[in-house]
């Protein structure tokens, strides 16, 4: 079989799809579906919601498409984005975002990639032997099997006085009594008020897109059998809500808020699902991004998600997205 250099008929040829009913359909005809963030649907919530104009970079041959980089033009910042763009403070907050290619990434593709960009939180950096991978910010997982789906066997890797403080902040709470509520869809709005109140202007709640995003996220959830609301109630009041998807094996925490009154709730319900994942015997827990204390004192394992942008001081800025709107940060 001839080369495409030597045979220039089957040369790949770049161009941008603008059309959002043809972006779906090469989203869907190329893109894996591993985490619930490759679902098109999970991605259409915050379409809806923002509204971007999508550009799609698909380079195409005599085969199909060879390669595809899903981008949409983020109005606030006029600069391109992962589909679909969904940004506060001009950056955005989706996950494992993917760069589709059948052989690797092609350099015309990333070459065509017009103006300013701001590509976050890519699962793999562009495969070009002269290009520096950076880092963009580190993704935090629980893997249950790593413990024989054990808890007691994952609290070994704490020291004995690292292993007595936890349970100690635990029976501190357990003492004011503890009962848990599953999948009531109306804690979600309490969810939200607990974020806001926990971080004010700073909570990505506090945008009416990212609202009407998550709670469009969690109908679809709940439509798709995939939902987990989590509901820690301390001595009768709500003091943690998050909001979860299990899918493929891996339950997912996209957001939740945690009660200011009660200090260490954080980790009570994060126990909670590290246990949950072991009953089920998942694959991994992820809670996302966000560099606070407490992922790396539970001894998770840190995965990098990667960066393409020509922005200024993009390689030293690594401002919070899913770690923030999580608001679990206490350690």
């Amino acid at each position: 079989m001839p080369t495409y250099a030597s045979d220039p008929s089957r040369a790949a040829v770049t161009r941008v799809e603008n059309d959002i009913d043809v972006c779906r359909e090469l989203w869907q005809s190329v893109m894996p579906s591993d985490v619930i963030t490759d679902l098109w649907e999970v991605r259409d919530c915050f379409q809806r919601h923002f509204g971007n104009t999508a550009c799609f970079l698909v380079e195409e041959d005599p085969d199909g498409i060879a390669a595809l980089l899903p981008l949409s033009r983020i109005g606030e910042t006029d600069a391109l984005g992962f589909f679909p763009g969904e940004t506060w403070r001009g950056k955005t907050w989706l996950e494992q975002n993917r760069i589709f290619s059948r052989d690797g990434v092609p350099r015309s593709l990333i070459e065509g990639i017009a103006g300013k960009h701001h590509i976050r939180y890519l699962s793999a950096p562009p495969s070009l032997a002269d290009v520096e991978p950076v880092v963009d910010e580190i993704g935090y997982l629980f893997e249950p099997p790593r413990h024989n789906y054990d808890m007691e066997s994952y609290f070994q890797a704490f020291s004995g006085k690292a292993r007595r403080k936890l349970r100690k902040d635990i029976e501190r709470l357990e003492a004011i009594g503890v009962d848990y509520r599953y999948d009531d869809t109306a804690d979600f709005d309490i969810m939200v008020e607990l974020n806001v109140g926990r971080f004010g202007s700073e909570s990505y709640f506090r945008d009416p897109r990212f609202l009407g995003s998550f709670r469009s996220l969690m109908e679809l959830l709940r439509d798709r059998g995939l939902m987990r609301i989590t509901t820690v109630i301390l001595g009768g009041i709500p003091a943690a809500v998050d909001l979860g998807a299990i899918y493929n094996g891996t339950y997912t925490l996209l957001a939740g808020g945690t009660h200011p009154d009660y200090p260490g709730v954080a980790k009570l319900i994060n126990l909670h699902h590290m246990r949950f994942a072991c009953e089920r015997r998942l694959d991994s827990v992820d809670f996302l991004c966000g560099d606070f204390s407490w992922k790396k004192l539970f001894h998770l394992t840190p995965r990098p998600l990667y960066l393409l942008s020509n922005m200024p001081g993009a390689n030293g800025d690594r401002a919070t997205a899913g770690g923030e709107l999580s608001g679990r940060d206490d350690s």
